[in-house]
């Protein structure tokens, strides 16, 4: 078993500050008891162990997006997509800690550097960073349209959302 992270820091057993073991059943609980709370928080599909870490100063808000079908099939996001098609009552949901709203983004990479292997649903390793995104080409279309004034179904604001 390895004992140190991808940096060759140990590692830390993770104690979350709460787990939902099913992202499904506990939908209430998790939108309730984390309303105007900041914090760090995990997926994880219990299929196939693959997991991602996010961050937000208002987790009840960005949670809903969870829940948001038409946000899920909408929003090109790894973890979007898997909890679409593996269903909430195939993930847990952890608060890895909660925070100061102006920590969030520090406390975020604290857990993407901590884990051995990097999240699966993650595709950014820096937290809060768009370095290395690739824009697909419709949405390269999208923004190309928009630059030169072209209507845009939903509006050109819709076009661009990925959280």
């Amino acid at each position: 078993m390895k004992t140190t992270n991808k940096n060759n820091n140990p590692i830390v057993p993770i104690v979350p500050a709460v787990i939902y073991p099913n992202a499904d059943i506990h939908k209430k609980r998790i939108l309730e008891e984390n309303k105007g709370k900041s914090g760090v928080y995990r997926w994880t599909n219990l299929e196939n162990g693959y997991f991602y870490v996010g961050s937000a100063v208002d987790l009840a808000k960005r949670l809903k997006f969870y829940y948001n079908s038409n946000h899920l099939t909408t929003i090109n996001m790894v973890i979007y997509r898997a909890i679409s098609k593996h269903k909430h009552s195939n993930f847990t949901l952890e608060i890895l800690e909660y925070c100061e709203p102006s920590d969030v983004i520090s406390r975020e990479q604290y857990y993407l550097d901590l884990f051995a292997e990097s999240p699966k649903y993650n595709i950014l390793p820096i937290a809060g960073s768009s370095l290395g995104f690739k824009h697909s080409e419709e949405v390269k279309t999208k923004m190309s349209e928009a630059r030169m004034g072209k209507f845009l179904p939903g509006g050109w604001k819709n076009s661009f959302r990925r959280n």
